[in-house]
């Protein structure tokens, strides 16, 4: 028996969350992270420890890798012990210069001996200003061979192992905060322009074998350039904190569906099971006017549990068998 499209009232036992998205057309998205940093080594030197995992949670200033530092802590023991010269060699010039202060005030050395002892005050005093900021140096490069954690967050990757050798620059570890998530979507242009609201009713999360979770964004984001080449603008959606679950990680497929554009245009359903898919051509049996069901090649669209909506192909009013299989067996 073949089955009339009318519309968007094919079934009368269709879901209630089906029935919602009648009006929407959903997009391809995927989530990123709002707030995700790589971790490269600024010095060299041979991996250590490892104590950060994939997938493993993190919090701010854990330390996640530690690079051979022996080789610094030498130099910084030896800048200590010069950093403690100076300082008491300066101490010595400073009271020396102090002393021919006083002698001159009383008149018993020349001013050119104030001068020379000033001078040797200064050169002592500047030659310790180096040193120490020398040491200040050595000192911020060695806290360079012991990798935190800025902020809390998720281990995505850590592409290094224990011995391996860091180089400025090489990716040590990666991480994101999963609670700062957002959906990037590419939305064709002329559905921003013509639709009346840019927010979509909700976000839809589905797995393999796994029901769908639907999500009602936090804000939507419309950023203001498109791509010449696609005509499409990116759309970025937020994601609550309370969202996550296994599937919602970053790089995870979304469908985001936004209020359609053309709400003049008849919307056509048909089930799956009317769907035939051979080599290249997907197509529907039609009916024609004697009744005798005759192949013909669709475009598809969105799909809803178990219906999925013609884009072109058939029109309005036209029978469409609903089971392809019983219309193979009865022939054409």
């Amino acid at each position: 028996m073949g089955l009339s499209l009318h519309g968007v009232s094919l079934q009368a036992q269709e879901t209630g969350e089906s029935e919602a998205l009648r009006d929407m057309t959903g997009y391809d998205g995927v989530i990123e992270a709002e707030r995700q940093t790589v971790i490269a080594a600024e010095v060299s030197g041979r991996v250590v420890a490892v104590s950060v995992h994939p997938g493993e949670r993190i919090r701010k200033n854990q330390i996640m890798i530690r690079l051979d530092e022996r080789a610094v802590d030498q130099n910084v023991a030896a800048k200590v012990a010069q950093e403690q010269a100076v300082r008491a060699t300066l101490e010595v010039a400073t009271r020396e210069y102090e002393r021919q202060n006083q002698l001159f005030a009383k008149g018993y050395i020349s001013q050119a001996a104030l001068d020379r002892a000033e001078a040797r005050f200064k050169t002592t005093k500047a030659q310790t200003e180096a040193q120490l900021a020398e040491s200040s140096a050595l000192r911020a490069q060695a806290g360079y061979y012991v990798l935190r954690a800025p902020f809390d967050g998720i281990v995505a990757e850590v592409p290094v192992s224990l011995g391996d050798m860091a180089q400025p620059g090489r990716t040590l570890v990666s991480f994101y905060d999963p609670s700062h998530l957002r959906v990037t979507a590419q939305v064709p242009e002329s559905m921003i322009l013509s639709s009346s609201t840019t927010v979509p009713s909700r976000l839809e999360l589905k797995g393999a074998g796994m029901k769908a979770q639907w999500i009602i964004p936090t804000y939507v984001t419309v950023l203001p350039t498109a791509d010449p080449s696609s005509h499409t603008v990116q759309v970025r959606l937020g994601l609550p904190g309370d969202a996550l679950h296994p599937l919602g990680r970053p790089g995870t497929f979304v469908r985001a569906w936004f209020p359609s554009g053309d709400s003049t245009r008849e919307v056509l359903w048909i089930p799956l099971s009317a769907v035939v898919h051979r080599a290249e051509m997907t197509g529907v049996y039609v009916r024609d006017r004697e009744g005798h069901p005759l192949l013909r090649q669709v475009r598809l669209g969105r799909v809803l549990e178990q219906q999925v909506e013609i884009l072109s192909g058939v029109s309005p009013g036209e029978q469409v068998v609903p089971e392809a299989q019983r219309a193979l067996t009865q022939g054409r």
